[in-house]
């Protein structure tokens, strides 16, 4: 299923890598488990992001547009991403950036990826947990379009139907290499937010007639609400590459037991998984998102509720949030 008719700009590093992971196969004692190394992308770090911003960037070009404004919570990998393709394709981008996180560290506040926003030279705008962003992002645009400027908004995490067109192509992907190598794969487990990444490899392993379970670990809404908003986003976006209809509800599922007290906030479990995967296989994992949805993932292979298949697990980056969380992080 070609999706050469979308504008795309080329920005990551593709295709991202698909490793065996045997020392932690072997410590949990369950079944194989490979990593989709997403966080390999290449832009700034990398991470799950780029991918999207080659179709959203696309599109902004193809407009006309000469800024780019985004949103995002102050350790956003999403925000870090665009603001490194807008530098790459000489363009502005303006940042809303959402506190929320309560009483956040100094680390927090300047360093990891709110320190990569400012070396690649984004306008920062900083604005309280709850702004109404619809209302505030259209307002800047208006506020660049009355200097003169052409702006282009992208939702926070690009998780719109353009941007989740990356993780339809990722879905492609992935199964084109468990094809080569001849892997039967028992679930697909990532992290899910903004809802892009989900929705878009929904819907690309549902064109591909894949049968393959895909998992999705909660870093934020409640089960029902992070569901809803997957489904209604995998619907809108089958709809735009021409195949409505494939998606069913069922074909969501979301557990988001591993969200602790809130976004942002870390977890006994992170940290365990956090480190487990330093230390047994050498990969860095993030403490707000790849890090809950590792520590997930090895709760439910540690209970059996994952059954006896080999495990993707697609890693979405952000290991740059590790130097935010220098102060909480037990070592």
């Amino acid at each position: 299923m070609p999706l050469a008719d979308f504008p795309r700009v080329p920005l990551a590093h593709l295709p991202t890598p698909l490793e065996h992971l045997p020392r932690l196969s072997k410590h949990l004692g369950g079944p194989g488990i490979y990593v989709k190394r997403d966080d390999c992308t290449g832009l700034a770090t990398g991470g799950n992001k780029t991918r999207k911003l080659e179709f959203s960037m696309a599109e902004a070009l193809q407009r006309g547009a000469d800024t780019i404004v985004t949103v995002g919570a102050v350790q956003s990998n999403h925000v870090r991403q665009t603001a490194a393709a807008a530098c790459k394709l000489g363009l502005k981008c303006e940042v809303l950036l959402e506190h929320r996180v309560v009483d956040p560290s100094e680390y927090y506040s300047n360093s990891g990826n709110v320190l990569l926003d400012r070396i690649f030279g984004a306008n920062l705008r900083e604005y309280p947990g709850g702004t109404d962003f619809d209302e505030a992002m259209s307002d800047v645009a208006a506020e660049v379009t009355a200097n003169g400027g052409k702006p282009y908004l992208i939702p926070g995490g690009a998780s719109n139907p353009v941007g989740a067109l990356g993780y339809v192509n990722c879905a492609m992907e992935l199964l084109q290499q468990l094809d080569e190598r001849d892997l039967d794969i028992g679930h697909i487990v990532t992290a899910t937010g903004s809802a892009g990444t989900q929705g878009g490899l929904i819907v690309g392993l549902k064109a591909m007639k894949s049968a393959i379970p895909l998992l999705g670990i909660g870093v934020n809404a409640p089960t029902e609400e992070q569901e809803q908003k997957v489904y209604e986003l995998a619907c809108e976006t089958a709809e735009y590459i021409g195949k409505p209809g494939i998606v069913a509800r069922e074909d969501v599922v979301a557990n988001c037991d591993y969200v602790g007290e809130g976004y942002g906030i870390r977890t006994e479990g992170m940290n365990e998984a956090v480190l487990m995967l330093a230390r047994l296989e050498g990969l860095l994992f993030d403490p707000v998102y790849s890090g809950k949805a590792l520590a997930g993932m090895i709760n439910l292979i540690r209970t059996g509720s994952l059954g006896s298949g080999d495990i993707v697990f697609l890693h979405t980056g952000g290991a740059a949030a590790l130097f935010a969380y220098a102060d909480q992080l037990h070592l």
